[in-house]
């Protein structure tokens, strides 16, 4: 069993290492207190030609793995950006998919190219405000009209809206009284986000202020037949296969702010001299750092394997599941010791690590909480019944 990356595995971790580089601590921090999408980091990225990593190379993109977006994800987050130029870039990786898989050869010719260029940015508009996770039961309406449909309702905690020219869409053709299983009856659209009939007011968060979170009202916003994926009331299962590789992309990049985090800590302690020693002398500090690395560590390869898991075509649900779980505790606790080794000066912003603790809130939160991952590993792993 051999553990190491290959040469063109190593070279994209490098690469993108590199590139983000040039996004320095300054910038971010910038980001942070005023706002504003990172354009000048998703153009790097775009041009460099790692936007469309994932999407085939006859349109456009490089045609590679999820586990080499894992890499790509990490080292964007490790490199200081945290999930402000992580979330920038998220949607590229796995977003699509369904396209890919479930696109006509007109729609995916049409629709991806742009994306892999980065010439359009896209949102992903699922969530509800009265549904949470339970998406059987979302009640944003897609009513079709002749050659057209038209979309009313409400979507919550949309990443990017505010600049987004496209949006992934997830809505209810078929009332569900009138369906025989709850997972039917629900389409998936890909088209241009109308702002005349849909209305976006951007939420006031914690954290990561460069890629904006939004609700979305729609009003009689409409969509071309053409723009619909694949067959009408099959689109929630055609969401499914996306699911899976973003909890492996959100615990590559919950590790790579834990690294970070880590990483300002360790060499805080090794500068901080207090009583004649530097504080990194103390096991008080050293053992809780000790603990941050082997936990992210036990937390990447976990990442790996579930990467590995879905590009070999086996299934990953109870690995990336796992992976999301273990990463996001650790880069949670990552962060909070990070800000305890740098004593006061932790919660001060130009240090970095409190905006890395207030980041790392999103992968241990979203897309799906702790718990749930709890009852999955209990209910599909271990033979538990149903609590819910």
């Amino acid at each position: 069993m051999d553990f190491r990356l290959t040469e063109a595995q190593q070279a994209i971790r490098e690469g993108v290492a590199a590139l983000a580089a040039r996004f320095d601590d300054a910038y971010w921090l910038a980001k942070d207190r005023e706002g504003g999408f990172p354009h000048e980091f998703h153009r790097a990225v775009a041009d460099a030609g790692y936007l469309g990593i994932c999407i085939p190379e006859e349109y456009g993109g490089s045609g590679l793995g999820i586990t080499e977006a894992t890499l790509m994800m990490e080292a964007i987050a490790a490199s200081g950006a945290g999930m402000s130029g992580a979330t920038a870039v998220h949607l590229n990786i796995f977003g699509l998919h369904p396209v890919v898989v479930h696109g006509t050869p007109e729609q995916k010719a049409r629709m991806l190219p742009p994306i892999t260029r980065g010439e359009v940015k896209a949102c992903f508009g699922v969530t509800e405000p009265t549904t949470g996770l339970d998406t059987t039961r979302l009640k944003c309406r897609a009513e079709r009209r002749g050659d057209r449909y038209f979309v009313n309702g409400q979507k919550v905690w949309i990443s990017s809206a505010q600049v987004a020219d496209t949006i992934l869409l997830l809505a209810r053709t078929t009332p569900i009284e009138q369906c025989r299983n709850p997972a039917d009856g629900i389409s998936l659209f890909y088209t241009k986000l109308d702002r005349s009939r849909a209305s976006i007011r951007e939420i006031e968060k914690m954290g990561r202020k460069a890629v904006d979170s939004n609700e979305i009202f729609f009003e009689d916003m409409e969509v071309p037949l053409e723009d619909r994926i694949g067959e009408e009331g099959k689109g929630f299962r055609y969401i499914l296969h996306g699911l899976n590789p973003e909890r492996v992309l959100i615990a590559a990049e919950a590790v790579g702010i834990g690294r970070a985090a880590l990483s300002r800590a360790t060499e805080y302690a090794k500068e901080r001299t207090v009583f004649g020693r530097p504080i990194g002398q103390n096991q008080s500090v050293q053992h809780p750092l000790a603990k941050d690395w082997m936990a992210l560590e036990a937390a990447w390869l976990m990442s790996l394997q579930a990467a590995w898991r879905y590009d070999a075509g086996l299934d990953c649900g109870a690995a990336a599941n796992a992976a999301k779980y273990l990463a996001a505790e650790a880069a949670i606790q990552a962060c909070q010791n990070a800000i305890m080794t740098h004593g006061g000066f932790g919660y001060a912003r130009e240090y970095h690590v409190e905006r890395f603790l207030r980041e790392a809130m999103i992968p241990w939160i979203a897309p799906v909480s702790p718990n749930l991952i709890c009852c999955y590993i209990a209910e599909r792993v271990l033979g538990l019944p149903k609590s819910y």
